[in-house]
């Protein structure tokens, strides 16, 4: 009758295996998928800041608008991406900067005799759109990670490795009310 408690013990460990194994081939998708979401956000991010460098130098504002417009774009492109709170700040300045720009649709009556400002501010309109998605999927990728990485199992026996904590990107992408009015 020994036999019966080997032949279950061993059933035993199998399943716990295959359960760690599972855990840990799920929790490898998870950090894939904020790196890849990481990414798309840094590419829309880096898109966003070029456009309105393009914007600011394309003469249709006046010199002091241009100039801040200018700063706060190589700002953001310049901002370290491995410090979120940092670059957090530095996109949220340039949200700020480019709503006080553009505050209502009164602002772009000058801009709309000019068919290439207008594909600029098509152009922009999109892009902030798509920051705004990509922000949200990383967000979502994060949290599932952090979840995951909550369960005892995962802590207690390192499922995660020396993987860095996942964080996600704070700051306020709001497009300006006279890009989303139009």
């Amino acid at each position: 009758m020994s036999w019966w408690w080997f032949a279950i013990a061993g059933v035993i460990v199998v399943l716990v295996a295959l359960y760690f194994s599972m855990t840990a081939g799920r929790l490898d998708a998870l950090h894939r998928r904020v790196d890849a979401a990481e990414h798309a956000l840094d590419v829309q991010l880096l898109r966003r800041s070029a456009l309105i460098l393009d914007l600011a130098s394309s003469g249709l504002f006046d010199p002091a608008t241009t100039v801040v417009l200018a700063e706060s774009a190589h700002a953001a492109r310049t901002a370290d991406s491995a410090d979120p709170v940092a670059r957090g700040l530095a996109e949220s300045n340039l949200t700020r900067v480019l709503a006080e720009v553009l505050p209502d649709d009164t602002e772009l009556e000058d801009l709309r005799d000019s068919p290439e400002a207008m594909n600029m501010l098509n152009e922009l309109t999109s892009t902030c759109a798509r920051v705004q998605l990509s922000r949200r999927f990383h967000n979502d990728a994060v949290r599932a990670c952090r979840q995951v990485r909550r369960h005892r199992a995962v802590r207690w026996f390192r499922l995660a490795g020396h993987t860095p904590w996942p964080q996600t990107m704070e700051m306020d992408d709001t497009p300006p009310r006279a890009l989303t009015d139009r």
